[in-house]
This record gives structure tokens, sequence and C-alpha cells, in this order.
């Protein structure tokens, strides 16, 4: 069985190595709204980042509008904490997604739910990057840029955004090695990094 089977939600199966991540708009409340498409641009889930008694909640949805994952963090106002994605249709508890807030550099790691070994990393590039997002005035507009490794600390992929500084964000996620990371995640968390650093 590979990560992604193991690991992803059961209606989804990402088996190219090219996405596109992108905050679309925001809904009446002026909550962001997400879509994740690929090489081909089909919309291949959506999802809007929404608030429940105080904790973050991810809902994504197929081309349907049938709930097919959630991603919700498990201690209310989890910032820098742990978040826990689920499979909608079996209720399956897959991923176990957990940040590490500093200054100078975002690391998301991806974990097994039940022993919490390590199944992929998503850190962010250089300190220097970080600073100037925060202290330069046009700063907010440097794109977040990601390295993807895998259990062993191997790179297998990136994810790059551009200059967005009045539009929304948008990444564009490569792999290089999609057979040691559950790959359907790795798409989830990407969008669960944006809103969360974003808002």
């Amino acid at each position: 069985m590979t990560p992604s089977q193991q690991y992803g939600p059961s209606a989804i199966d990402l088996s190219g190595s090219q996405y596109t991540v992108e905050q679309t708009g925001r809904d009446k409340n002026f909550r962001p709204e997400y879509e994740a498409r690929d090489v081909t641009g089909d919309t291949l889930f959506r999802t809007t980042y929404q608030m429940y008694e105080g904790k973050d909640g991810f809902p994504f949805v197929d081309a349907d509008d049938t709930e097919i994952c959630r991603v919700k963090a498990i201690d209310t106002w989890d910032i820098a904490g742990e978040y826990l994605l689920t499979d909608s249709r079996t209720d399956e508890e897959l991923v176990i997604l957990d940040n590490d807030l500093s200054l100078l550099q975002d690391t998301w790691r991806l974990r097994d739910v039940d022993d919490e070994s390590l199944l992929a990393e998503i850190r962010s590039r250089g300190a220097l990057f970080a600073l100037a997002r925060k202290l330069l005035p046009a700063g907010q507009g440097i794109a977040h840029q990601y390295e993807i490794t895998d259990s062993e600390g191997n790179s297998v992929g990136s994810i790059e955004g551009a200059f967005a500084l009045f539009d929304f964000d948008q990444y564009e996620i490569s792999l290089t090695d999609t057979s040691s990371i559950p790959t359907e995640s790795v798409v989830i968390a990407a969008i669960v990094i944006d809103a969360i650093q974003g808002n």
C-alpha cells in the first residue's frame, strides 16, 4: 500500500506530480475560499476556511459539493499546533499536521495518527525571506516557498507561490517523487498552511 493509499482520503486519487492551489476569493462571510487543480486545470476539490467554536476548520468538497474530507484544529485557537485530517466518507482519522511556529522559518510535519511517525515535512525557505515578508513595506507580497521532504529527509518536491500583493495567493506544487509521501495530504496541507499563516 502506497502512502497516498494509506493516508489519503478515499474519494481523492492524485497520481500526477503537478498541482495548483489557489485562494479563489471569499464567501459572503468574508471567509477565504480555496481550490486545488491538476495540471490540465480541472478542479480536484475546494474548501472554505471556517471557524467553529473557536477552532479552525476546513471542509473539503468535490465538484458536487459533497464533503470528501475535513481538517480541524485539535485544540482551540491552535495556530501553532496540531490539525487532524479525517476522511469524511469513512470517518477514519488519516494524518496529523503540526506546525512549529517561528519568526524565521515555518516547519509543518505530516504524521501518522497512531504512532506519530513522520510521513513528510514542509519547510519554508530561509530566514532572510521570512524577515523580508515581515519587515518590508510590501513584504506580504513576497511569495511563500517551501521544500517538501519525505520521512528520511530527502527532498521530494516544492511549493512555490507567485508575488501576490494585490491578488489572492496561488501556489504551484511540483513533486519529484510521489512514491514516498502521501500526495493527497500534501496538497491539502498546502491550502491549510496558506490559510493559517494568512489569517
